[in-house]
Parts: C-alpha cells; structure tokens; sequence
C-alpha cells in the first residue's frame, strides 16, 4: 500500500502508522474514607516532573461522605507542602433533570468555579450528590507542570449525578499563574471525606 501526496509516494511498505503518543499509567489511589487523594512528585512512585509534557487524571465513581459537597483540585509547586498555586480558570455546564425537569447550558461563575488569580480550590463539579447510587467521574489534563518559563494550563470534563437527580456536565479549563514548576496535585470534596471510587494518573508522551 503506498501513500502518494501531490504524484510523490511518501511510504510503500505494505502498512502504515503513525505514533499518537503513548499513556504511561504512573499511579492509582483508591479512595476509602479519605479526607484527599493527592499526587506528590517523588512520593509513593509518583512521577510529576519534566518526564512527560502532559498529565492525565481519570476520576471513577468518587462518593462523597457528605451530601451535596463540591469536587475540587488544587496545585504545589513546594512538593505539597502548600496546595494554594494561584489560578486564572472559567467554568461550563450542561444540566437535565432524571425526571425530564429542567434542562439547560451555560456558565457559572459563582463560588470557586471561575477563579481570578485565586489561590483556593479548584471547582471542578459542584452539588454532588452522596445517595448510594451517586458519584462523579471524569478527567483532568495538566499541560508542562514542570516549565519554569511558561504558566501550566489545565482543562478538566466530568459528569455527576448531583444532590437533587440531575445530571451535570462540566467543562472547567484555566491555567496555573506561576512559572515555578508544579509538582503535587490533589483532589477533595470541599466538606467531608471521599468514600469510594479511584484516580489514576498517566503521564503522555510526546511521540
């Protein structure tokens, strides 16, 4: 099989690939009555340093102890001693209602969702419910933590069945206001403990 561009063959070797990068899983936390699931470079075989461009952590099923609480994450750049890294970000919802109420898009700016070189929480679910059956999952990017030049830009999606049976969609990006490396990262409810579920972390390559 060849692949021509413009009369010109640029490979014919029966097959062709290309290499999108590759997800390296670096760590898990499995969540059990904990108040935080942090990601600390160095600590536990966590890996948070300039041996990947890109990060990615996938939340499953996290249960909160406590009703109707917020799903945050905030950055360190002292390798978790402080988790307060000053933070510029915006905040989108989709939202339907389980018995067809409601139902609707748009942005929300109150509370920790949008940040304005903010130091506190990062919202990146809000009103999650804590029935049996409910929980929030999704996924965070965070781009070059350990440039010291450029700030470190984050893009997080997560879905929820929140406190009063809807579902909520959110899309939260914004970036790290710092050029000292990022190298800790943690997850909380803003109330209570997580009681279940898990978040992994990969590190992705370029090539």
């Amino acid at each position: 099989m060849a692949i021509i561009s413009n009369a010109v063959t640029i490979a014919d070797a029966g097959a062709f690939s290309a290499s999108l990068g590759s997800m390296i899983l670096i760590k898990t936390l499995t969540a059990s009555g904990s108040a935080n699931l942090s990601f600390v470079n160095g600590a536990s075989s966590v890996v948070l340093n300039n041996t990947y461009p890109i990060y990615k952590f996938i939340f499953t099923d996290l249960h909160p102890a406590t009703d109707n609480v917020d799903f945050s994450v905030n950055f360190s750049a002292d390798t978790g001693s402080n988790y307060n890294v000053a933070k510029t970000s915006t905040y989108l919802y989709a939202e339907k209602g389980e018995n067809n109420a409601g139902g609707g898009v748009g942005y929300n700016g109150s509370g920790n969702r949008d940040l304005a070189n903010g130091t506190g929480d990062q919202f990146l679910m809000t009103d999650v419910g804590s029935d049996n059956d409910q929980c929030v999952s999704g996924e965070l990017l965070l781009f070059n933590p350990s440039s010291t030049t450029f700030v470190k830009h984050f893009i997080s999606k997560s879905t929820c069945s929140i406190q009063n049976d809807y579902i909520l969609s959110t899309h939260v990006a914004g970036y790290n206001n710092t050029t000292s490396a990022v190298d800790a990262v943690q997850f909380k409810m803003s109330s209570g403990n997580i009681d279940a579920g898990t978040i992994k972390m990969y590190g992705i390559k370029d090539s």
